[in-house]
């Protein structure tokens, strides 16, 4: 589907600039707001969004069981959406997000202890881009 400037919700965005901080309960809570008042046909795709958010901050957390959970039923929602969705390439943003999980996914312990790789961390880019909301410190939360 594609999106320009005044199609996206200013939660869609939102909730990206807070992912894209690796605040990602933040992203979870505002893509949520955006879900729970939502009808349409993307209702699958911010459910894939929340819970990718809700992968990555189980992960960062180290309840790796959690993330593994949530990280599947994500993909599951947002590979749906494939190619392009919101401006998003989900293609390279999936792959960006299995890359991230790998040692996860990979892993038959059933509570490894696994570090998550910032450097492997996805990032949302948009297409056309916008410029992002700023994103409020934990300490103005």
């Amino acid at each position: 589907m594609a999106a320009t400037d005044c199609d996206y919700d200013p939660l869609y965005l939102q909730g990206v600039a807070y992912f894209n901080a690796c605040e990602f309960f933040e992203a979870h809570e505002v893509w949520e707001d955006l879900w729970k008042n939502y009808s349409g046909d993307l209702r699958l795709f911010y459910k894939g969004l929340i819970q990718a958010a809700v992968a990555l901050h189980h992960f960062g957390n180290g309840n790796i069981r959690g993330a593994r959970k949530v990280y599947r039923s994500s993909r599951g929602y947002l590979a749906a959406y494939r190619p392009v969705c919101m401006g998003l390439d989900l293609e390279g943003f999936l792959a960006r997000f299995d890359q991230c999980f790998a040692e996860v996914h990979a892993s038959d312990e059933e509570f490894p202890k696994i570090d998550i790789n910032p450097e492997l961390i996805p990032e949302i880019s948009l297409d056309p881009p916008v410029e992002l909301p700023p994103v409020a410190s934990r300490e103005e939360l």
